[in-house]
């Protein structure tokens, strides 16, 4: 009884954790008052939270990567690192 309590807790656990994802692409506009930036393949991406550090001088024509946790079908909940490819 008691494996079985625990297998569900872990199987909980498991189903409730933050998954970690990536992607690439081509700045086409960024806004660093606002904390926008739209990527080449029309994918907008608001920075959350809007104290993340990001690289200096970042601006259009530049290819970066996005590291953020996904929220299941709701996007993301927040982005973990901005980075220049």
């Amino acid at each position: 009884m008691r494996s079985l309590v625990l297998a569900a807790a872990l199987t909980l656990a498991a189903s409730l954790s933050v998954e970690a994802d990536s992607t690439s692409g081509k700045i086409v506009s960024f806004d660093r008052v606002s904390g926008v930036i739209v990527l080449e393949d029309k994918t907008v991406w608001t920075i959350i939270p809007a104290d993340l550090p990001l690289p200096d001088d970042l601006k259009a024509g530049e290819t970066i990567t996005i590291e953020f946790h996904t929220n299941g079908d709701n996007g993301y909940d927040k982005i973990i690192s901005i980075n220049r490819s």
